[in-house]
Parts: structure tokens; sequence; C-alpha cells
């Protein structure tokens, strides 16, 4: 029997069931009963159920809680959703007292409140990951604070930076993902169970007691808000994909320095695939993945989006799918923090030094040191560069007398600013590619996380 068969005279035809019927919220089964646990509680409180009926339905959500995490439960073919899987199996244990579980609540709150339970312990979880991929993004950085290597700009070699200062970028991106999650909580720190269907209740509830026991912070201040809205649902997807576009970006990079034409890392053989083909490959596989998952976010948000844009106030069955969206971004994003940072962990850095042109701004500011305007030094170092060039010699092998010939400002022993561990030694500016701006990073990002 369904839950709202009462005014029907047929049951449910096949068609209708199958369409209509989603097993994705049975990933909600503990934060459903927990969510039913307060209820019933609040429900004693306030005389709505005797003290007794509350204690036996307590007692009968204890164990259903015990199937639940011990992977015990079983569903039914005729549960329609969760909610009615666990009153079901409610009144199975503790007969009819059982029905009086569903007193002064809707599924409309129900699932508003299984939703924003499940979107709390889901981001501490992500959190804690984010923070296990910055100390791994540490270690690799103060293990290579000396390294120097080229950073780029158009995929062009720019200037000089230690490797630390490059992998170190992608933590900051990592915390900052880490602090949206963070944020979000306070926002799903309400509680919206005592909405009811859209408009509350009669019955002498106390919302507030509910959200005491389930440690929120405090209530809905409108019930049709409460129930119709996703706002939360959809801005924990967006978290999700800025997260994993950021693992997107570093995983571009990682397949990029992993190929023979970068030769900047290699990676465990348990963390690389090979070909069945080419005797020879070692394929950085979860980078690929990670990329191209990133995609199935990025749909994942636009589709939580789309299905909210047309809804009447308050709750519509569209709203039922929302869950898969929610669910696909969070699980693309949990197994792919895991793997990545597994994988970043076997890593073995070797890149070749950089080319001696990311040494050209060095030279420009020896000029500007001396009052040269800026853009006068540019081109004077623009016209070394053109000569050097055209005489097929690299920034490395110019001479004094090429020097004072692109502009007379120059000095002899300006050509020792074409050093390029000399380079970055010198850099002062705060924030900026230099061993020692690592190292203050590594402290910083270490009280953070």
């Amino acid at each position: 029997m369904t839950l709202w068969g009462g005014r029907f005279e047929r049951e449910p035809d096949r068609i209708l069931w199958n369409y209509t019927v989603s097993e994705a919220d049975r990933r909600l089964l503990t934060d459903d009963v927990r969510g039913s646990m307060a209820h019933v509680s609040m429900l004693g409180d306030v005389g709505l159920v005797t003290l007794d009926e509350a204690r036996t339905l307590l007692e009968g959500l204890q164990t259903v809680l015990r199937e639940a995490e011990d992977g015990e439960f079983e569903f039914q073919p005729e549960d329609e959703d969760v909610h009615a899987a666990v009153e079901r199996r409610l009144i199975e244990i503790t007969g009819d007292i059982g029905r009086k579980l569903h007193t002064a609540r809707s599924r409309n709150d129900q699932v508003a409140l299984d939703l924003r339970l499940y979107l709390r312990r889901a981001g501490e979880d992500r959190q804690q990951q984010l923070d296990e991929f910055v100390r791994t993004l540490i270690t690799l950085a103060e293990r290579h604070a000396d390294t120097v290597v080229p950073s780029y700009t158009h995929l062009q070699q720019a200037q000089a930076v230690p490797l630390g200062h490059h992998l170190l970028a992608y933590a900051w991106m990592a915390l900052r993902d880490r602090s949206r999650f963070e944020d979000l909580g306070r926002r799903l720190a309400v509680s919206p169970l005592g909405a009811g269907a859209s408009g509350g209740s009669s019955l002498p509830i106390e919302p507030a007691n509910t959200a005491r026991a389930l440690g929120f912070d405090i209530v809905f201040a409108n019930s049709m808000d409460a129930v119709a809205s996703r706002d939360l649902a959809a801005e924990y997807v967006w978290c999700a994909a800025q997260a994993m576009v950021h693992l997107s970006r570093l995983a571009e990079e990682l397949i990029l320095w992993a190929s023979s034409e970068f030769g900047w890392v290699t990676f465990g053989d348990d963390f690389t695939t090979g070909s069945s083909a080419l005797p020879q490959k070692k394929n950085p596989d979860i980078a690929e993945l990670a990329r191209g998952r990133s995609a199935g976010s990025i749909g994942a948000l636009t589709a939580i989006l789309t299905l909210q844009k047309g809804l009447p106030l308050t709750y519509n069955r569209d709203l039922q799918e929302d869950k898969t969206h929610v669910f696909a971004a969070d699980d693309i994003l949990g197994e792919t923090l895991a793997a990545i940072t597994a994988m970043l962990a076997s890593a073995q850095f070797h890149p070749p030094a950089p080319t001696s042109w990311v040494t050209a701004l060095d030279l420009a500011e020896a000029l500007v040191e001396r009052g040269v305007p800026f853009r006068e030094a540019h081109h004077a170092v623009g016209r070394l560069v053109g000569g050097l060039v055209a005489d097929g010699r690299g920034l490395d092998q110019a001479t004094p007398d090429d020097l004072a010939a692109a502009d007379h400002r120059f000095q002899s022993d300006d050509v020792r600013r074409i050093d390029v561990e000399d380079s970055v030694r010198r850099r002062i500016s705060p924030g900026g590619g230099s061993a020692d701006s690592v190292r203050r990073q590594i402290d910083a990002l270490r009280k953070l996380v």
C-alpha cells in the first residue's frame, strides 16, 4: 500500500510505478531514520504521542538504524521511496503504533530535511579530503622548494619559479574549495522539518525541538520556502563542480608533464596503466579520467539549475530528480579527490631546467632599477631578443656587447642576470616565485589545514 492510496480505488499501474519510483533516495536511509527519531521525540514532548508510544517508536527506529548502518536493511519492491521503506519497516517492528510516525509531517519537509542532513555530512567528508589533498601538495612542494622550472603563460615559458610554487597554486585553490563547502554549511544549518506539505500544521508541534536534536542552528522562517527550495543543493553541486574544475586543470598539467615531450614527472606503476598494443606506454589514466569526469560535474550543475527554473511553489515531483544530480556530483568529487591525491603521492618529479629566455624580464628590471621607464626597458630587451634569435643564439649566449648594442644603459655585469637559478633567488616580491615564498606558504597552509 502506498502512503497516499487512501483516496484511490485502483492500485498504481505498473507503467506509472516504474516511471515515478526512483531508488536514488535510498542513500538517504540513515538520514531519514535520524530525522524520524528526532521527530518522534518531539511528538512525545508535545503530547501528540504518549511517552510509552514515543519510547516504542524510538526503539523501533533504533533497530532500523542499526540495520541500515550494518547494511542489513532490506528494501522491498513495494517501497515507493526511502520514507515509505522506513515507515513500512517500523510498522513491521512495532505494529500499528508505527502508523503514528508520520503525524504532523509530510514527505515534502521530510525529504528537504534528509537532503540537508546528507549535504552536511557529505560536505564535511569533502572538506577532510581537500585537506588531505592540500597536505599531499605541501609535502611535494617542500621537497621541491628549490627545484627550478619555467612558469607558463599562453603555454609559453614565462619566468623561472620553484616547482613547489607551481604545486602550491593548486593548494590555495583547494583551500578556497574547502571554504566554500564550509560556508555552505552555515546555510544548511536551518531545519525545514515542521513545514509540512507546504503550510505547516494545526497540531502543536515544536520544530525547534527537532532542530536542536539534529544539530541545526535555527528553524525555517517560511514553510513554503522550506519545502520548495533547492538552491542549497545546487550550491553544493556548484562547490563540487568548481573543485572538479580545479582538479581538471591540475590533471591536464600532470598529463602534459608525464609526456616524453615534457618529461617532468613519473608516477608509480601502481597508479598508472599500460597499452594493450604499445608495450612502452605508461598512461596517467587517473588524471585523464579526472579531466573527463569534470564534465559530469558541470552537467550535474546545469541539470540541477535547470530543474528549478520553472517550478511554481511549493513542492513538485520534478524535485525528485535533484538527488540524482547531487549524488553524481558528490561521488565524482569524492572519488576523484581520493584517486588524484594517491596518484600525486606516488609522483617523482625530475623536470628539466628552463630555457634562459625566462630571465628576459630580469634584464628589463635591471634597467628599471636605474630609472629607465619600464616600457623603454621592455623594448630594449625585445631588441636584444630579436637580434639573438636572428643569430640562432639563446639568451644565455648574450655578451656585454650584445647588451650594449641593444641599449647603452645596460652594464657589462648585467649578463649575470641571465642565470635561471639566480633569477629565482633575486625575486623578493611577496607571494612571488621564490624558495622563501614557498616555505612561507607551506607554513601558512599547515596552519590552515
